[in-house]
């Protein structure tokens, strides 16, 4: 693959866009699971499926592409963060609500969308399940932007993120504007799915921003540890299912996520390993 990586635009595009998705998308999904927010990434991967299957549906209707399947997928999951967090200030006392409601709206959007554009085809499939050459130039260009963007704001409001993520009342005590970095987050997470689709497949995004994050918790010791070892995991999943998918001939999401179970199983073997060792020494 590393000769046809030197020939091969596309090929080149799809891994280096692979590298960028291993961070970012467990950057946040270290947020997401200390926050018990993992739902929230199954919510906006299904509305970004609605998006897509919009973005198919309109190329169907037109003779010319209005709008890509690629960039309606990205618009309809920032709409999507959007509402869920309308849907926040609405049920001020049952906030997670909102999550499971985009999400069956974006299921019951999507199987209608679906059904106008033809139903399943290559191109549906592709954005499903990842594609090895599926991730075009300008794609590529705008996962550079996407991450360029992640990387920005988490640097500037980690404090707060931090701080929000631990201890919300702490937070909103000490003057952090809760709101309006809560927005930020949800508005990145939507970034960070829409960019993941390509590589992992939509039904998959949310895996690569839990299941390293959930390896790593088994070893990290402190949050930046947590975040080192889920962008490991992630970067050890995304290239192991890229190479695998190139040469098998099969959607790279589904190795990429059964490489991070894999992780996530030694991970838990070697932790009880480990506390077996320990417990035997004490008793000794």
């Amino acid at each position: 693959m590393l000769a046809d990586l030197l020939q091969f635009e596309f090929l080149r595009h799809t891994f280096f866009t692979g590298l960028l998705v291993g961070i970012i998308a467990p950057l946040l999904g270290a947020f997401l699971v200390v926050r018990r927010l993992s739902l929230l990434a199954d919510a906006l991967s299904h509305v970004t499926l609605a998006g897509i299957a919009f973005g198919l549906f309109m190329e169907k209707r037109f003779s010319y592409p209005v709008i890509t399947p690629f960039y309606s997928g990205m618009l309809f999951s920032v709409i999507g963060a959007l509402l869920i967090e309308k849907l926040r200030s609405i049920y001020k006392a049952y906030q997670e609500i909102g999550i499971p409601i985009i999400l069956s709206s974006g299921v019951g959007l999507s199987v209608i969308l679906i059904s106008l554009a033809n139903g399943f085809n290559t191109d549906l499939f592709n954005y499903l399940f990842g594609s090895v050459s599926a991730v075009s130039r300008s794609d590529f260009y705008s996962i550079i932007a996407i991450t360029v963007i992640v990387l920005t704001l988490i640097v500037l409001f980690y404090k707060e993120l931090l701080t929000l993520s631990f201890d919300e009342e702490h937070a909103i005590v000490t003057g952090i504007h809760a709101k309006r970095i809560h927005f930020i987050f949800i508005f990145l997470t939507a970034l960070v799915i829409a960019a993941s689709i390509r590589i992992v497949g939509v039904l998959l995004v949310s895996a690569l921003m839990t299941l390293p994050v959930a390896s790593a918790m088994r070893l990290a010791s402190s949050f930046k540890q947590l975040i080192a070892y889920s962008v490991l995991f992630a970067e050890t999943s995304v290239i192991t299912g890229l190479i695998s998918g190139y040469y098998l001939d099969i959607p790279p999401g589904g190795t990429i996520v059964m490489v991070a179970v894999f992780i996530l199983l030694i991970t838990i073997g070697y932790k009880r390993l480990l506390a077996r060792r320990i417990k035997g020494v004490e008793q000794s």
